[in-house]
Formats: structure tokens, C-alpha cells, sequence
């Protein structure tokens, strides 16, 4: 169709900030933008375009996955280009439709943590590096290894605290165990992690065997909202979790922080985050990558903490981090990408690629971010230092 061609010469015309090439379901092709173009676009069949302007992310998305569209060249540059663009589709709110309200009830967050987490580990266990650590990685130095930079996360997080042996802590949303299980050998913790995932629970497990920590290390299979009250731990860690709780949640999770933390206990909280309206709802990602999900800017999680009279002790936004720890994922998910077709099928395979890439190109374009809250429960925590340079004075 002449009108629905037209439509999309006028959108594709200014949704970069970079030269691309379009090659249309008709077999003709147009350049947009100055220079020579650095990505191609082509179009295999035509894309009806009230879908697209229906939900522009979700219908791009599910065309790529689907073959209707290829992409050559880099899609992580081709989305970070997206976002640096005034008048591109992926920042026009109007373009975007508001989701329907989710469910964020107990049964409902086991159902989604498990949809996304249960794929099954050796998936996982294929791009990650050997710790299995699942969330944004520290670079401390240039030349840091995606392995050495988790095991610097996992450092950074934990003294950031300045635990004291013997005393005890809660990792909420544990994921496979790394973090627990380093507090507990180096920091002499007393570890507790919680998660809903059956296959993150198990592979726990036997680390916590292996690693002959049953003293000192534990694991539970429940919900945050269903760690009993008169439980109470002197450090809480939290990584890549506020983000799975649902904007309605969000008051409740750091007030149960704040239950959860002996007084002057100190917890840190690491989340997906943005430093202006932040990423909200995506409908891509709700729909594939992580049901239930919502990523809160920087000023609502600021405001749940005050709200649950909780102490700002430090901020830490870590968004390059992050682009770097996607940027290595994408590497090694490359390195697999053909086994990935073979044991989940070409969809699967494309559309964790394609979300892998995205989501290194929303950091890098500074759509997103990622921070690190350091937060006390009370007056500004006697225990820390006054200045940070204990932070930075660590070994690995």
C-alpha cells in the first residue's frame, strides 16, 4: 500500500540520529539521514501500520522475531541512535499504549519470576560467566573480565556495608547464590537469600552443599512479602529486584526493607532505574522478557524511601556498568546463538538477541539506568565511615 509506505517514510525519516538504509516489502530502497548509511532496515513482508502505531516497541519487536524484519548491522547502536533522536517513535509517548494494570499478587510474582528465570540454567549458564550472576557487573578496571567483574560487584556491594563477622544478612532476590555464598566465606556472615525461582533455589542449594556452608548459608523458596516479621537481619541486599515488584509495590518493598533491618541496620538496594521518567512499562518486555515488570525512576524510589523513613546514606549510579555487562552478555549469547536455535527454536534465539541488544543501547543512549541505594534504617548509621574512600579500599 502507496498511504501505508508513505507513513512509514515519514516516521523512519527522523526516528535515528544516525544514516540508515530502509529496503521496503516492495523491493525499493531509501537512504535517511547524512552520510553513509551504518545499518540496514529491511522490511521482508509488509507491517500493516496500524499495528505499529499501536504499540511501536512490542510490533517492531515481534516483526523481528518473527522475520519480518531484518536488521544489518548493530541493533544495540541502532536503538541507542532511537533514543538520542527528538522525534523518534521509542521516546513519543503518545505512540506508546498504556498497559492494562498487572497483577502483582503472590501466586501472580512467583508465576512471572519463574516464566523468565526457569527458562532453565543451562540457558543461562551459557552466556553468563561461571558465577551465574544476573545483574549489572563493576568494571573496576579496563581490562576486567565479565567474570572478574561480577566477583567486583558482589565486593562492591558488600563493602559498601562494612559488614562485621558473626552478624547477619538477607539478599532479597538471591538469584544463584554468588552473593550469599561470598558473604558468608570472606565477610563470615550469617546468609540468607531469598527468590521464587525453583531452578535458582535448587542450584543454591547445592552450592551451599559443595561449599559445605549449611552453618552459615540459607536459601528460601518464598516471596519478600512472606519473610516473617519478627525476623530481622543487620544488612539487606537486594539486587535486580525493585523492578519485578510492580509500581504499586513499591512503597511496600522498601517498607518491608525497613521492617526486615535491625535498628541502624544498614541495607543496599541495586536496581534498573531512570534518572528522568525512566522506562516504565515496555510492552515488549512485559509481554516476553519480564512479565510483571516496571522499572521506577530515580525520584519514586527516593520518595519511597523517605516515605518508609528510611536513611539516604549513598547513591551510585552505575549505567555504563551496565551497557558493558550487556555488551559482554551479547558476546557470549553470539558465541551460542546457533545452539540456542537448535534447542529453543530461530524466535526464542532472535528475541533474546534482540533484547539483549536493546537493552545495551538504552543504557548507553542514558534512557535507563542503574543505581546502587545505601540506605540505613534510622539516623545515618554510626557503623559507616564518613567519607566513601573505604569503599574503594578493598581486595578481591
Amino acid at each position: 500500500m502507496v498511504f501505508n509506505k508513505s507513513i512509514y517514510r515519514k516516521i523512519l525519516s527522523h526516528a535515528f540520529d544516525l544514516p540508515i538504509r530502509v529496503s521496503y516489502w516492495d523491493g525499493s530502497t531509501e537512504d535517511y539521514g547524512n552520510g553513509e548509511p551504518e545499518i540496514q532496515i529491511k522490511f521482508n513482508e509488509e507491517i500493516p501500520i496500524n499495528d505499529f502505531m499501536h504499540e511501536p516497541t512490542l510490533r517492531l519487536a515481534e516483526a523481528y522475531m518473527t522475520e519480518k524484519i531484518d536488521i544489518k548491522g548493530s541493533i544495540q547502536k541502532l536503538v541507542a541512535a532511537a533514543f538520542a533522536a527528538q522525534d523518534s517513535f521509542l521516546t513519543n509517548r503518545r505512540l506508546i499504549k498504556y498497559l492494562p494494570k498487572m497483577s502483582h499478587s503472590e501466586k501472580a510474582s512467583e508465576a512471572d519470576i519463574q516464566k523468565h528465570y526457569d527458562i532453565g540454567n543451562d540457558f543461562y549458564r551459557k552466556w553468563l560467566d561461571p558465577t551465574m550472576t544476573y545483574s549489572c557487573a563493576y568494571f573496576e578496571h579496563d581490562n576486567d573480565s565479565l567474570a572478574q567483574a561480577q566477583k567486583n560487584k558482589i565486593e562492591h556491594i558488600l563493602h559498601k556495608l562494612k559488614p562485621i563477622a558473626g552478624k547477619t544478612l538477607l539478599d532479597i532476590g538471591s538469584g544463584w547464590g554468588a552473593l550469599i555464598l561470598r558473604a558468608a566465606q570472606k565477610y563470615h556472615l550469617k546468609a540468607t537469600g531469598i527468590t521464587l525461582s525453583q531452578e535458582q533455589y535448587d542450584y543454591t542449594k547445592e552450592q551451599i552443599k559443595k561449599n559445605h556452608l549449611e552453618d552459615q548459608v540459607d536459601v528460601w523458596l518464598l516471596d519478600y512479602r512472606e519473610v516473617p516479621k519478627d525476623v530481622n537481619f543487620d544488612y539487606v541486599v537486594s539486587v535486580g529486584m525493585f523492578e519485578h515488584v510492580g509500581k504499586e509495590n513499591l512503597g511496600l518493598y522498601f517498607q518491608k526493607i525497613k521492617d526486615l533491618l535491625v535498628p541502624d541496620g544498614i541495607a543496599l538496594i541495586h536496581g534498573i532505574t531512570g534518572q528522568h521518567e525512566g522506562l516504565g512499562v515496555d510492552p515488549f518486555l512485559v509481554k516476553y522478557i519480564f512479565p510483571g515488570g516496571y522499572i521506577p525512576n530515580m525520584a519514586e524510589n527516593l520518595q519511597h524511601i523517605m516515605d518508609a523513613k528510611l536513611q539516604l546514606d549513598d547513591l551510585e549510579p552505575l549505567r555504563r556498568h551496565y551497557q558493558k555487562t550487556l555488551e559482554c552478555w551479547t558476546h557470549n549469547y553470539h558465541q551460542v546463538y546457533d545452539d540456542t536455535i537448535k534447542t529453543y527454536g530461530k524466535e526464542f534465539a532472535r528475541m533474546w538477541d534482540l533484547y539483549l541488544q536493546a537493552a545495551a543501547g538504552a543504557f548507553e543512549a542514558g534512557n535507563i539506568d542503574v543505581m546502587q541505594f545505601l540506605i540505613s534504617n534510622g539516623r545515618s548509621s554510626q557503623t559507616l565511615p564518613m567519607t566513601r574512600n573505604y569503599i574503594y579500599q578493598q581486595e578481591l
